[in-house]
């Protein structure tokens, strides 16, 4: 037996890797074949190898339990996401467009408040923001970039096209498995990456690192970069062991840390301080600094607002950037985009309702059934209502939560996420709905990642892709299917 993609049917939904039964996309033909070549025992073989590299690899995630945390191996389903790369063009394109209009926004909002005044964006918006920070107002950081590096998650509807879910700007993660994600994949099928055009992602942490070394404060010297984790029991410590270790930078926690009274930073070494120009924090704002925040926060530095104010140090994300990272802000995106840029959206938001409004409050509270309802700053698939889903004890519930504080919630349409082929529970090729998280670096220029992380809901009809609730991921490839590979290049490049 192999896989018999004519009997592979992804039903009304868009699956990214086959249009109809038995027909390969362009850009996933190649694939297809090489797939359907195999038996269901070397698919499985396969599969298999790419599990103990993961364990062998040490790449983990962590959950938290009600009894503490526990490490898991990462979820990685073997069969890939392709996206030719002339549409990946197109996306790449409209999520550079966003990120230019959503730092002028942050910056904006801690300077004239230009938006407010010219009636683009409401003030009651910003005056019952849980992550707008007057200590940040008046401060210009290094390129007026705030929201250095975004995480903008991506779906696609029944048609094929791309909608922007939302956007994390606060401290996105999961870059790590996407690069992680591609190791795994040459190792379990390396002869594919011989005979595809293949773009590679591994280029990220080096210019991560140019991102983070363009904001130092003494741009004649080689910069000292951090990278500031809470520690071992947070969820994504991996990827801040991680990232530090693939750009050459220094891991620490805020105890190796210290602000002098020059108002610079330093860090502690066996060979004593060294000072601090860039700090790739991976902690929450109130968490940062105990004499300007939450004051018995022990992953912080005390003094590092300070510093960061004097600009003497360079934060990424700026502390504040999460005023826009806000599913509310979020609908006023596009205005965004026509204010400051003067353009038309290139990507398009998913249709969204906010409850403040009256008029869409009404809308929703009448089609709770129909509809996703979610909190304003919540992440990870938390505290969500998925209505056409939810028991109607559910729906009163969430009913009640809207009324009592409309500002916190929006709600949008349940849209019918594309599907692509993937390892089901008994090691056949199943549909599965899937998102897209591709990062974006701003400094003096902007980049995206070639893709970004595909996570994929591994239940059956299920559309929760988040790993902390039972979601995988997969490679994600952006294929050029119009240039033949260069055979050195494929086996060389991520």
């Amino acid at each position: 037996m192999s896989i018999d993609w004519k009997a592979y049917d992804p039903g009304h939904f868009y699956d990214e890797l086959i249009s109809s039964p038995g027909y390969p996309r362009a850009a996933a033909r190649e694939l297809c074949k090489r797939l359907r070549r195999l038996s269901d025992e070397e698919l499985m073989e396969r599969r298999d190898a790419a599990e103990l590299a993961i364990i062998v690899m040490g790449i983990t995630f962590t959950v938290y339990t009600e009894g503490g945390s526990i490490d898991r191996a990462w979820p990685f389903d073997i069969i890939p996401r392709i996206i030719p790369r002339k549409e990946w063009e197109h996306t790449e394109a409209g999520l550079k467009q966003r990120v230019q209009a959503l730092n002028h926004f942050i910056h904006d909002i801690y300077h004239d408040q230009k938006i407010i005044k010219d009636g683009v964006f409401p003030q009651a918006l910003l005056d019952s923001s849980k992550n707008f920070r007057p200590e940040c107002v008046g401060v210009n950081p290094p390129l007026d970039t705030w929201a250095h590096i975004c995480g903008s998650d991506l779906i696609r509807d029944a048609d094929g096209r791309f909608y922007v879910l939302e956007d994390n700007l606060r401290v996105p993660s999961g870059v790590s498995y996407m690069l992680e994600n591609r190791h795994v994949m040459k190792r379990t099928f390396p002869e594919v990456f011989e005979h595809q055009n293949i773009l590679p992602v591994d280029d990220y942490p080096a210019q991560l690192f140019d991102m983070l070394a363009s904001m130092s404060p003494r741009p004649q010297d080689y910069p000292v970069v951090t990278v500031l984790s809470p520690g071992i029991y947070n969820s994504a410590y991996f990827e801040h062991a991680y990232l530090a270790q693939q750009m050459g930078a220094e891991l620490v926690e805020g105890r190796d840390l210290m602000v002098g009274k020059d108002d610079c930073v330093y860090m502690r070494t066996i060979e004593g301080l060294t000072r601090v120009d860039v700090i790739y924090r991976r902690i929450d704002d109130l968490f940062l600094d105990p004499e300007v925040f939450e004051p018995n926060s022990l992953l912080g530095v005390p003094g590092l607002m300070r510093a960061w104010r004097a600009g003497n140090v360079a934060l990424a994300n700026a502390p504040g950037a999460g005023v826009a990272d806000d599913k509310v802000v979020y609908a006023h995106v596009p205005d965004m985009i026509r204010y400051y840029l003067d353009a038309e959206p290139i990507l398009d938001n998913v249709p969204t309702y906010v409850c403040h409004d009256e008029k869409q409050r009404e809308y929703v509270l009448a089609n709770l059934d129909k509809l996703v309802v979610k909190p304003a700053n919540e992440s990870g698939g938390y505290g969500m209502l998925m209505g056409p889903s939810a028991s109607k004890a559910e729906r009163e519930e969430f009913a009640e939560l809207i009324q009592a504080n409309p500002r916190n919630f929006i709600a949008q349409p349940l849209i019918n996420l594309s599907t692509t082929p993937t390892i089901d529970g008994q090691g056949k090729v199943a549909p599965r709905h899937v998102d897209l998280r591709p990062f974006i670096l701003s400094g003096q220029e902007i980049n995206v990642t070639t893709g970004g992380l595909t996570r994929v809901a591994l239940k059956k009809g299920s559309y929760v892709v988040n790993s902390s609730q039972g979601g995988g991921s997969k490679d994600t490839w952006i294929v050029d299917a119009e240039t033949k590979p260069r055979r050195s290049h494929a086996l060389k490049s991520g």
